[in-house]
C-alpha cells in the first residue's frame, strides 16, 4: 500500500498566543477523528501552528477508506414471504433500498422469530474523496472568543484569507467561505514572499523556513531557548526561562530573534517584584540576574523577525519598558508618602460588594474568625509557635488588606499582597503581620504553594471563609460552571491547606459556631444547610481529583464524623483495606450491623445501657468483651483494624443468637450492643455505600 502525504493549511489574521496551543489541540483532536470515523488508515498527525496559520500533516495515509460491511436488519420472515412463498413487497423494497435483489436476502432469528438480513458491502473511498472534505472540521472549532468577517455568518477566531490543500502532488481543491484552495502559500509577513507555490506537500516545512516562517512550534520554542542561554552565556548572566513565558512568546512569533535590552539602573531601587511583574507579566520579557542571583538593568525580549534593524526595535523595546518602570517608580515614591495606617482607614469607603459591606467590615470579621481558628488550633504545629498571638491576630486584622489602596497595586493587581508585605517591613512592622499580609491570598490555585506561617495559615482559611459565608449569605451561590467569585476555588484552597497541616475542623459543628458567633446566623438552618453541603462538594471533588473510588468517597462522606481531616484520612485507610482479603467479610459484618443499628434507633434504645447479666450465650459474651477490649484512638487506619477483629465474633453472634427474640428486654439490650459497634463503624465511613464484590 502507498503510503500518501496530505496537507491543509488554514492562512489566518494573527490570532492571540493564548489561543494558539488550544487551536493546535483542538485540530488534532477534530482530524483524528475524522479520519477514525472516515475509516481512513495512517501513520501520524501532525499540527503546525503560528500566529498567521495552522496547518494539520498526515503521514502515511492509505490510499483508500477500509471497505465496509454491515449487516441491515429487515422485516419478520412472516411480513416478507406471503403464504405462496413469494416475497412480498416490503421485502423487495428493503431490498431495494440497500441496493440489492431479494437474492441476497438470508433469515436470523431475532428473540426467537426470523428476520429478513441483508450483508451489505460498500467498498471504501479512495482517499483523494475522503481528505477533500478534512475542511469540515474548521466549522467544529472553538474559542471563547469568535468573530464574523465579511457577509458570512461564520464564526471563527480570526478571519481565514487562504488555504492550501495538497495530497502528495496533487492538489485537493474545495471552496470554503468563497475562498478556493489551491497550493499557494504565504511567508513571514514582513521578511518572505507572499506568494509561494508548494510543489509537494512534503516540502512545506522546509518552503516555509527559507520564507522565515518555522511552523514547527516546537522548532520556534527551542530556538528561542537557545538563543537566551547563548546571551546568558556570552555575557556571563543568568536568565531564568520561565515555561509558561517561554510558550506564550513561542506563540507570539514566526521567525524569533532574542536579543538584550537595557534600562536605566535608578530602577534597581524598585522591589524585584515590580521589575519582573513589569517584564514578564506587561512586556512578555526575560528578567536578568547576575553572578550573584541579583537583578541587572537588563531584559531578554523576542522580535518577529530577523536581525535587521535590530537597533531600532531594541529603543522600540527599551523606551516601552521605560515608561512602565517610570509609573512604578512614581507610585511607590508616592506610596511612601502615607502610613499603612491611613491606607487602613481608607478601606472604610472601600466596597468589598455592594450588597455586602466595605473591604473593612470584612476584616473586622475575618479577624474574629481567625480568632476562633487560633483557639482550636493553638496547640497545633505550627501554630503552637505564635508568640503574643492576641495582639499579632488584631494587628493583622486591622492591616491586611492596606495595599489594596495604594498606587502600586492599583496599577500592578498582581501584586497585592506582594507588595503590602514589603511596605509593612519597611514600616516596621511585625514580620509574621507583614508575612500574613501576603500569604492570606494562597493559594491561588491547584497545586500553588500554601502559606507557611502560623498568622498566614489563619487568615487565609478566614479570609476564604469569610468570602464564602457572605456571598453565600446574600444569595450568590455557585451553580453549574457559574462561579464569578471564584468560591469553588477558595473552598478547595481552605481545604487544601486544612489537610496539608491537618488542622481539625468540623464542616459541621465549627462552621455552625462561626455562623453563629460571627455573622449571628446560628439559627438559619437553610444557610448552614448550604455551606455544609457546599463544603462536603469540595471535599468530594478533591478527594476524586485523588482518585479514591467513588464508592469509598460516598461512604466516607456518609460517616458521622464531619472533621475534613478524618475524612480524607477515613478515605485513605478505607482504600487501603479494600485491598485486602479480609475486607469483603469485615464489611459484610459491619453492614449488618449498620443496618440493626438503624433498627435501635427508631426503637429508642440505641443509647441504653448494655446489661452484661443478659448476655447469656457464649458467642454473645465473646462479642461484648471484644466491643469492650477495642482501643480506639480516632485514627482511621488504626481504629479500622481494630473493628475487623470484630467481624469473626459478629459472624459467631449472628449464627448463635436471635436479634428480636420474644423476649423484649433480650432484644433490646442485644440492639444496643450492635449500636456501640455501628457508630463506631459510622465514625469512619457508612460501609453501606461500599460496592463489595
Amino acid at each position: 500500500m502507498t503510503k500518501n502525504m496530505y496537507l491543509l493549511e488554514i492562512g489566518l489574521e494573527e490570532v492571540p498566543a493564548k489561543y494558539v496551543q488550544q487551536a493546535s489541540q483542538q485540530l488534532e483532536n477534530l482530524v483524528e477523528d475524522y479520519l477514525q470515523e472516515n475509516r481512513l488508515a495512517y501513520e501520524t498527525v501532525t499540527v503546525y501552528a503560528t500566529p498567521r496559520r495552522f496547518a494539520i500533516e498526515i503521514n502515511g495515509v492509505a490510499d483508500q477508506q477500509e471497505d465496509l460491511t454491515e449487516v441491515a436488519k429487515g422485516p419478520a420472515k412472516r411480513i416478507a414471504v406471503d403464504e405462496n412463498g413469494e416475497w412480498t413487497k416490503a421485502a423487495q423494497g428493503f431490498a431495494r433500498g440497500k441496493g440489492m435483489s431479494v437474492d441476497d436476502i438470508y433469515f436470523e432469528e431475532v428473540k426467537g422469530e426470523p428476520y429478513v438480513h441483508l450483508k451489505v458491502e460498500t467498498p471504501g473511498k479512495s482517499a483523494e474523496k475522503v481528505l477533500v472534505n478534512l475542511h469540515q472540521v474548521i466549522s467544529k472549532m472553538h474559542f471563547p472568543v469568535s468573530m464574523h468577517w465579511g457577509d458570512s455568518d461564520f464564526k471563527f477566531i480570526r478571519p481565514i484569507h487562504w488555504f492550501v490543500s495538497l495530497f502528495n502532488n496533487d492538489v485537493l481543491e474545495f471552496t470554503f467561505l468563497g475562498i478556493t484552495a489551491g497550493r499557494m502559500t504565504r511567508g513571514h509577513r514582513y521578511l518572505g514572499k507572499q506568494a509561494i507555490e508548494l510543489a509537494t506537500a512534503s516540502e512545506y516545512v522546509d518552503a516555509l523556513r527559507d520564507e522565515y516562517v518555522l511552523v514547527d512550534q516546537t522548532e520556534r520554542k527551542n530556538v528561542i531557548k537557545d538563543q537566551i542561554e547563548t546571551l546568558a552565556s556570552s555575557n556571563n548572566y543568568q536568565i531564568a526561562i520561565d515555561n509558561e513565558l517561554l510558550e506564550e512568546v513561542t506563540q507570539i512569533v514566526e521567525y524569533p530573534t532574542a536579543f538584550i535590552g537595557d534600562f536605566d539602573e535608578k530602577y534597581l531601587e524598585l522591589p524585584d517584584e515590580v521589575l519582573i511583574t513589569s517584564m514578564k507579566n506587561h512586556q512578555r520579557y526575560f528578567y536578568v540576574k547576575d553572578t550573584n542571583n541579583q537583578l541587572v538593568a537588563k531584559f531578554v525580549a523576542v522580535r518577529n523577525g530577523n536581525d535587521r534593524q535590530l537597533d531600532n526595535v531594541r529603543r522600540g523595546n527599551q523606551k516601552v519598558l521605560t515608561a512602565r518602570l517610570e509609573d512604578g517608580l512614581f507610585f511607590v515614591n508616592e506610596d511612601k508618602k502615607h502610613s499603612i495606617d491611613e491606607y487602613a482607614k481608607r478601606l472604610e469607603n472601600v466596597k468589598f460588594h455592594a450588597e455586602i459591606g466595605t473591604m473593612a467590615e470584612k476584616m473586622q470579621r475575618v479577624g474574629e474568625i481567625a480568632t476562633i481558628l487560633y483557639q482550636k488550633w493553638q496547640e497545633i504545629s505550627p501554630m503552637n509557635g505564635l508568640s503574643k498571638a492576641d495582639d499579632k491576630i488584631k494587628r493583622t486584622a486591622e492591616i491586611y488588606k492596606f495595599d489594596l489602596v495604594t498606587g502600586i497595586v492599583d496599577e500592578f493587581s498582581e501584586l497585592q499582597g506582594i507588595m503590602g508585605e514589603k511596605y509593612a517591613v519597611a514600616a516596621g512592622e511585625n514580620q509574621d503581620v507583614a508575612q500574613a499580609i501576603r500569604e492570606h491570598y494562597l493559594p491561588v490555585g491547584q497545586d500553588s504553594e500554601l502559606p507557611t506561617s502560623s498568622l498566614g495559615i489563619l487568615f487565609a482559611v478566614a479570609d476564604k471563609l469569610d468570602t464564602i459565608i457572605s456571598f453565600f449569605n446574600i444569595g450568590r451561590v455557585p451553580s453549574g460552571s457559574n462561579d464569578p467569585f471564584a468560591l469553588r476555588r477558595q473552598m478547595i484552597g481552605i481545604v487544601a491547606i486544612i489537610k496539608d497541616y491537618q488542622l481539625p475542623f468540623d464542616w459541621q459543628d465549627d462552621l455552625t459556631m462561626i455562623l453563629d458567633t460571627v455573622y449571628n446566623q446560628g439559627n438559619n438552618p437553610s444557610l448552614i444547610a448550604d455551606l455544609q453541603q457546599f463544603l462536603n462538594d469540595r471535599l468530594k471533588q478533591v478527594l476524586q481529583n485523588n482518585h479514591f473510588p467513588y464508592d469509598v468517597i460516598d461512604a466516607v462522606l456518609n460517616a458521622n464524623n464531619h472533621d475534613v481531616n478524618h475524612t480524607i484520612n477515613s478515605a485513605e485507610a478505607l482504600n487501603e483495606m479494600s485491598q485486602q482479603a479480609h475486607f469483603k467479610e469485615s464489611v459484610e459484618a459491619w453492614n449488618r450491623v449498620l443496618n440493626l443499628g438503624k433498627k435501635a434507633d427508631e426503637l429508642g434504645v440505641a443509647n441504653i445501657q448494655v446489661d452484661e447479666n443478659m448476655l447469656s450465650s457464649t458467642s454473645e459474651q465473646t462479642l461484648y468483651r471484644a466491643i469492650t477490649e477495642l482501643n480506639l484512638n480516632g485514627q482511621p487506619a488504626h481504629d479500622l483494624e481494630e473493628l475487623v477483629q470484630l467481624a469473626t465474633p459478629i459472624a459467631k453472634f449472628f449464627d448463635e443468637n436471635m436479634v428480636f427474640t420474644d423476649d423484649e428486654m433480650m432484644r433490646n439490650n442485644r440492639l444496643a450492643m450492635l449500636n456501640q459497634i455501628a457508630q463506631s463503624v459510622l465514625t469512619i465511613a457508612d460501609t453501606n455505600k461500599l460496592q463489595i464484590k
